[in-house]
């Protein structure tokens, strides 16, 4: 392995807003290789974050166009990259590990793959979920926001199906990541959903099920009544996917529980509040919740640093005495506007300078 052409990929990912920590043994270097080739890995460390065609590219870095079109278009079919429609015709881009390349694998991914994120998921992943601004944020479930209550769109999970032209959902890569390496957890496979605005987008997909506007909201609600949290990009503008997590397997919210991290999420703008004339103290809220922060006395009581404002608890409750109401005016805070700016945030944290990638 050449390890000189995939530290330089690695170092070039590090200093993208979203991180790829390094480890003490090279465990990142050795997931590098298992996905790109020497050639490719030092192709798509010269990339930016702003697309280019592959003319663009030769004339920045030297090359035959022609083959740099032919090496990123194999990236791009296999998630490596990220492609799409720029000023000057199809572009390429480098796209961060998490979210990005790493979720892009869920077809491709077997044992070997599997064994290696987990080493560098308990070596160095901690470091990246400690950074803020969070890369999720929790949108609660539809059904447990009091109806008196506005909820902007971008709390929504009805709003964000609602605004998409196509529907897709696929196998969720954290769950069948932790099966592989002999740690399986009940929650169902295939609620992994993502959306766009072009229609059909999804119709010859070999990884991911095109669904129908109807279907989605099935998907959604299938996913809340398994437990499962909802949680999106932590921007307000242009989400593209609902994870559907919990934290046996997911690689955002294992960090609460696996890596001991309080704030590996951005909580939602609503907080659980309980009607204790109408709590019968069953306790299934209790066992619902995935954050510890719900637990018994007369009645069932909130801790309200622990909520996270999911609502999944909520749905399980037959008397009806749980709803999420909006968090106090100095516990809440809205998420940055676009990606642009959660990166921007987020560059600004790390003291990186943005335009270094762009």
């Amino acid at each position: 392995m050449d390890e000189n052409v995939y530290k330089h990929l690695a170092e070039r990912l590090d200093a993208l807003p979203n991180a790829f920590p390094s480890t003490e043994d090279g465990i990142e270097l050795r997931l590098l290789a298992k996905l790109f080739t020497p050639e490719e890995a030092d192709l798509a460390a010269r990339l930016r974050l702003t697309l280019e065609t592959p003319a663009q590219i030769a004339d920045r870095i030297g090359g035959d166009p022609d083959a740099h079109r032919i090496a990123l278009k194999g990236m791009a079919r296999r998630g490596l990259i990220a492609v799409g429609q720029s000023e000057h015709g199809l572009g390429y881009g480098l796209m961060p590990f998490v979210v990005g390349i790493y979720e892009m694998q869920a077809g491709r991914l077997d044992t070997e793959l599997a064994k290696l994120f987990e080493k560098y998921y308990l070596q160095a992943f901690g470091q990246m979920l400690s950074i803020q601004p969070p890369v999720h944020r929790v949108i609660p479930v539809q059904e447990s926001i009091r109806v008196d209550l506005e909820i902007h769109p971008f709390e929504s999970v009805t709003a964000i199906v609602e605004n998409a032209k196509s529907w897709g959902v696929l196998d969720c890569i954290c769950r069948t990541q932790k099966s592989l390496i002999g740690e399986p957890c009940e929650h169902p496979l295939d609620v992994c959903m993502i959306f766009s605005q072009k229609p059909g987008s999804y119709d010859h997909n070999a990884t991911v099920r095109a669904l129908t506007k109807e279907q989605a909201i099935d998907t959604l609600q299938r996913a809340a009544d398994a437990g499962l949290v909802h949680s999106v990009s932590n921007n307000q503008e242009g989400s593209w996917y609902i994870c559907n997590c919990c934290t046996c397997s997911c690689g955002i919210l294992r960090g609460i529980k696996d890596l001991g991290i309080a704030n590996v999420v951005a909580r939602s703008g609503y907080v659980n509040q309980v009607d204790d004339n109408l709590c019968i103290n069953c306790g299934d809220c209790v066992e619902q919740c995935q954050f510890e922060a719900l637990s018994m006395d007369e009645s069932a009581q909130v801790d309200t640093v622990r909520c996270v404002g999911c609502g999944v608890c909520i749905v399980t409750c037959l008397e009806d005495a749980l709803s999420l109401v909006r968090r106090p005016f100095n516990e809440a805070s809205s998420p940055p506007a676009t990606e642009a700016d959660w990166r921007l945030e987020r560059a600004q944290i790390r003291g990186q300078d943005l335009n270094k990638v762009l």
